[in-house]
């Protein structure tokens, strides 16, 4: 399928990073409009009609509109040529979906938002981290990886022996993480799961989103 596509967000946004990943993957020309959802006075009024709660990203595609990063990228991978993000076994689609579930319920808010912005992003701004805050996200954080790393066994990607949506939702959240004195330690502990990075790490859609 053809015709244009924008993404609508901010380039440093987990999210937007997501949907960014999965279009560098299946080789699809895309354009993206900064959207400033901090703004002083919120998001622009017209920004409102693509998403109604004024979160990002949205997502536009020859006059078709789509938010929720999840919906998005699953859009992308049945619309577009290119290589498959899901499996086609319906037990592997499903651990593709509940790692991805996992990662929105539980990994994004503690260890982005819990650690990367209490230990990075807010001494950077001469704040004072929040120890407690940190500590907890911590202790979620241990739970994810330990639960990435038992349901992703023996295989090179978080769901089998190729690249899925699982991993493309994973990356940019590690990337945060892993900037993190505690982020980086937690990883190293796991071999599994840090090889898994080293590996993404090098694939040109991640170096391209993540520079």
């Amino acid at each position: 399928m053809t015709g244009g596509v924008t993404v609508f967000g901010a380039a440093y946004s987990v999210y937007v990073r997501i949907v960014r990943l999965a279009l560098e993957e299946k080789g699809v020309p895309y354009r993206l409009v900064e959207v400033d959802i901090f703004a002083e006075d919120g998001p622009p009024a017209d920004y409102l009609k693509r998403h109604p709660f004024g979160r990002i990203p949205a997502f536009e595609h020859d006059g078709f509109g789509l938010f929720e990063a999840a919906a998005i990228t699953r859009y992308i991978d049945d619309a577009f040529d290119g290589p498959s993000l899901m499996p086609r076994d319906v037990r592997s689609r499903a651990r593709v979906n509940q790692i991805t579930g996992l990662l929105d319920s539980y990994a994004y808010r503690a260890m982005v938002w819990d650690v990367f912005v209490e230990r990075v992003s807010i001494p950077r701004e001469d704040g004072v981290s929040d120890e407690a805050k940190i500590a907890a996200g911590m202790r979620t954080a241990e739970i994810c990886l330990s639960t990435l790393r038992d349901l992703m066994g023996d295989g090179d990607y978080l769901v089998g022996s190729h690249l899925t949506l699982a991993d493309l939702h994973a990356v940019p959240i590690l990337a945060y993480f892993r900037s993190a004195p505690e982020g980086e330690g937690a990883l190293a502990h796991h071999p599994t799961l840090a090889r898994w990075w080293a590996q993404l790490a090098k694939r040109a859609s991640v170096q391209a989103i993540l520079d």
